[in-house]
């Protein structure tokens, strides 16, 4: 599933409403010795968080992937061999102004004429495939256990626990957003009144001379809103998408009598059930961003004049639409997977997981079938601030199971960073594991395209990952005799790796450093990544 953050708003609320009133250093990498050196941390303006995640950790103290540097130093004009990157994922805006001219397009297909024209098994399939038909909202994979009763008791016992927690904190999230919003609309009308404004700053709120407690409360719920967004009217928009967010997880992700699946009409727990879908992955509905903003991550036409610059330049984009507003189905990956390799894709972005997968044979023998024809898959750690190796966080699909060796070379396995670099650089939902992770790359509040032309910042592992498919591509593309298997080596080792002990999961009393909470331990690194790979090319 494809994760949203949402703040949980407590602490101040729960007294004042509800109750009435560094300096760090880098170390050398495999690359070139970097010396050491001091790290001035500071704001980020606000180009600088358009673009940060491609921002050079040295010369611009902010912890991204030298995609700049790559390219002024290492690529200049070069174009390199094309690549194919298919986007596992919600659907994509084909019509969006900054990707439309990367997209992945089957010309052996003709469009509209609902005949398989290549004979690959798929209706006109012309920038990829939808595989969700017309569903979107869908449960989460341990509500679906429950309500088909599948796998074994002790299966079952587990995915109720599981259900019961979460029912139990949406049901308090949404309670909790309501009061907070109709609290927030309350002052907010009253502050409007009393200073006789449609509109009024933080500086008109600090000026009020509160006569009454009423008033004196109303000013201090706004002022502490101030420190959640930079004002009131975004404030309740935040508001309401969250109150949205946790009303739809009732409503469907954690509903046990709700069936998304129904309006596809296939079974989704039959693998040669494959007549299903259809071959327009466009987004359906409004929310649905995530595969836009993936997307433009990896690829959105770079120095185009238009909104956000992509990872790559010379990719095309293949939409295969298979993550719905719920968990995921291990068949559609499957699946999914198994189309991309098919249909030429040498690199594709998984961003999404769940913790419960009924069918995982089906996803790793797609993921062994993509490696078994040198294709690279680059997936999202997860949100959940969790250590994934610890057995009581699973999270799916990866490249090996119950913490054993790996099964598939061909897997790269992406934590979130934050763009202020020392101890709070991980981000707080990031998910790590000396096994489970293998790298981490900028991940919060990334700038990218969504529908209708638009773009927006999102935060989450579902943004580190295309950033790192972003440079695994520009790897391929500029070395195209290298394998797989050698693009990750060089990605993994050619990061940046620091010392700085960094806070895990939020909480600022744990805290590691990367070699022990990832495989690797560095950051993702675009212009190193280039620089080994061109002496891998080289044979040496």
């Amino acid at each position: 599933m494809t994760q949203k953050f949402y703040r949980p708003f407590i602490g101040f609320f729960a007294a004042s409403i509800l109750m009435g009133c560094g300096a760090t250093t880098i170390v050398s990498t495999p690359v070139e010795n970097i010396d050491s050196m001091p790290l001035k941390v500071s704001d980020l303006t606000e180009s600088q968080k358009k673009s940060w995640g491609h921002a050079d950790l040295l010369t611009d103290t902010i912890p991204g992937m030298s995609v700049d540097k790559a390219y002024t130093d290492i690529i200049g004009n070069k174009k390199g061999t094309k690549v194919i990157v298919a986007v596992l994922d919600s659907g994509i805006d084909l019509d969006h102004e900054d990707l439309d001219d990367v997209l992945w397009t089957n010309r052996k297909e003709k469009p509209g004429n609902n005949i398989d024209d290549d004979n690959n098994g798929y209706i006109d399939d012309i920038h990829g495939y939808n595989l969700l038909g017309e569903s979107y909202n869908e449960q989460l994979e341990y509500a679906r256990i429950i309500r088909l009763k599948t796998g074994d008791p002790s299966l079952q016992a587990r995915a109720k626990a599981e259900l019961d927690k979460e029912y139990r904190e949406a049901l308090a999230n949404k309670q909790n957003y309501e009061q907070i919003l109709q609290a927030v609309k309350n002052a907010d009308a009253a502050v409007k009144k009393y200073l006789e404004k449609t509109e009024y700053t933080k500086k008109d709120l600090s000026g009020i001379k509160a006569n009454t407690e009423e008033m004196q409360r109303n000013v201090a719920v706004l002022t502490q809103m101030y420190s959640y967004a930079d004002s009131i009217p975004e404030l309740m928009e935040d508001l309401e998408n969250g109150l949205k967010h946790f009303t739809e997880q009732l409503n469907y992700n954690l509903n046990v009598d709700f069936d998304g699946r129904k309006v596809v009409g296939d079974d989704p727990y039959d693998l040669m059930d494959t007549k299903y879908g259809n071959g327009n992955p466009q987004n359906r509905v409004e929310d649905e961003s995530h595969g836009t903003h993936v997307a433009g991550i990896i690829a959105a036409e770079r120095n185009n004049g238009l909104g956000a610059n992509g990872v790559a330049n010379n990719v095309e984009i293949m939409s295969i639409r298979a993550v719905p507003n719920g968990d995921e189905y291990d068949k559609d990956i499957a699946l999914g997977i198994r189309y991309a390799v098919d249909n030429g894709a040498k690199i594709i972005n998984c961003s999404f997981g769940k913790s419960f997968s009924p069918n995982a044979d089906w996803v790793y023998d797609a993921i062994k079938y993509a490696a078994s024809k040198d294709v690279l898959i680059v997936h999202a750690a997860g949100n959940d601030g969790v250590d994934l190796d610890d057995p009581k966080n699973p999270n799916f699909p990866n490249d090996q199971i119950n913490n054993g060796p790996e099964f598939a070379d061909n897997v790269i396995t992406v934590g979130a960073l934050d763009p202020k670099y020392g101890s709070e650089m991980l981000a707080s939902y990031s998910n790590y594991g000396a096994i489970n992770v293998d790298i981490f790359a900028p991940g919060t509040d990334i700038y990218s395209t969504v529908p209708h032309n638009e773009y927006e910042f999102m935060p989450g592992t579902s943004m580190a990952s295309p950033a790192v498919a972003g440079v695994a591509a520009l790897v391929r593309s500029q070395y195209p005799s290298l394998s797989a298997p050698q693009v990750k080596k060089i990605i993994l080792e050619s990061g940046l790796g620091t010392k700085t002990a960094v806070i895990l999961g939020g909480d600022a009393s744990t805290s590691s450093t990367l070699d022990k909470i990832s495989k690797s331990g560095k950051i993702v690194n675009a212009y190193n990544a280039l620089l080994m790979a061109r002496t891998m090319a080289r044979g040496k």
